[in-house]
This record gives structure tokens, sequence and C-alpha cells, in this order.
């Protein structure tokens, strides 16, 4: 009697092939459950409301005096939400709405999330973004790079870009949502230009940005470049 069917093979290969597409096809559920699942956002806006301040006047002080200047995450957010709605006219009509945007700043990065409504229910996308000074033929320029790191440090690619809903997707998956944050942009340009262009030294930390209009001093003590 043979030890073995001659169809053994083929049968082991089949669960073999089921077993994978199982763990594939639950690793796709967790995927979609944790996109549909909004970041918790409660704790970016600050529990106590902060004095008011013009953003454009307190940053164009910081540059025409030449000091430092350190805003702190919820002092950002609660601007943004007094000042959204009205620079993009109003909330957007339509079963999709824009209900506010928030930053979280960590060490090194900063995420911009974007909170919207789609039929009822909440939902969060975000863009992971580092700022970096540089210098070429025209002086240092200031660059924006969607880019929150690597998932794991002896893996440097793919780099993480954001996050739909509580999952961290790739940088590739922004081009889904570059043209919003696009448009963001364009409703902020003087304030990102006097924030982050008009600034020798932009720094992000754990819940704070500290901008510095002054050049860093090399160990003569004069400017120096980067």
């Amino acid at each position: 009697m043979a030890l073995f069917s001659s169809n053994s093979g083929g049968g082991c290969f089949s669960k073999l092939l089921f077993l994978i597409l199982l763990i594939a096809a639950g690793g796709f559920v967790s995927a979609i459950y944790h996109v549909t699942q909004p970041q918790e956002l409660a704790d970016l806006s600050g529990a106590k409301k902060l004095p008011e301040r013009d953003m454009k006047v307190i940053l164009k002080n910081a540059i025409d005096r030449s000091y430092p200047l350190t805003l702190s995450e919820a002092e950002i957010n609660q601007w943004l939400a007094r000042t959204l709605v009205t620079r993009q006219g109003g909330v957007m009509e339509g079963r999709v709405t824009l209900d506010r945007v928030l930053i979280r700043l960590e060490e090194d990065r900063a995420e911009v999330i974007m909170e919207r409504r789609v039929l009822g229910r909440p939902f969060t996308v975000s863009m992971y973004l580092k700022v970096e000074k540089a210098e070429d033929a025209t002086g240092i320029v200031t660059n924006f790079k969607p880019n929150g790191g690597p998932y794991h440090k002896d893996y440097p690619r793919p780099p993480q870009g954001g996050r739909f809903g509580k999952l961290v997707v790739p940088e590739g998956f922004l081009y889904l949502v570059f043209p919003a944050y696009q448009k963001l942009a364009a409703l902020f340009p003087e304030e990102i230009d006097l924030a982050f262009t008009n600034m020798a030294r932009v720094r992000i930390e754990k819940g704070k940005l500290v901008l510095d209009p002054r050049e860093p001093l090399g160990e003569q003590g004069m400017p120096e470049t980067f």
C-alpha cells in the first residue's frame, strides 16, 4: 500500500494557498477597519482656551525684531479653528465636508490632519511633513517633505506618508489626497511664507514649533550657511 496518495502534493499546495489567501483577506479586512476609524483628536487643541493672537503679526514681529518664536501645538490648532472656516468661505456643501484641520507636532515632524464627515460619519486623513533648509544657487531654500520617516530603522523604504484613519500608509498613497493639501496650503500663503521661508531655522519638537529668523553662527561667531 502506498504511503502517499498521488494527489497529496496538490492537496498540500491547495491548503497552503488557501492559508495565504485567508491571511491576506484577514489583513485586508483589518486595514479597511483601521481606515474607517478616525484618529483621536481631542487632545490637540488643549484643554484651556489661549489668548487670541494674529498669527501674521506675531510672525512678522519676530522677523522684524530678530528674535526666536515658539508656537505651541494647542495655539496653532486654536488659531486654525478660528480662521479656517472664514477663509474657505464656509463649510463645503454636499455629503462630504471638511470639518477642521489640526496639527500634531512630534519630534522632527508635523502631522497635518484633515477631519471630514462622510455620510455623517467622521473620517480623518493626514500627511506627515518634515521641513528642511538647503542652499542652492539662489540662496537658502525651504523644502517641505511629505515623509514621516521609515517604518523601521533598518528598512528606510518605503517611508511613512501619513494616516488614513488610524492606518499608517506609505508615502505613495498621498497622491490620493495631495490635491486637497495643495488647496489647504493656498488658504495660508502669507503665514507659510513668514513661518518657514523667512525663518532661518525651523525646528519641530514634541508639542511645539520653534522658529528663529537669526542665521546660525559658526565657530568664529559669524553666520554660517547650510
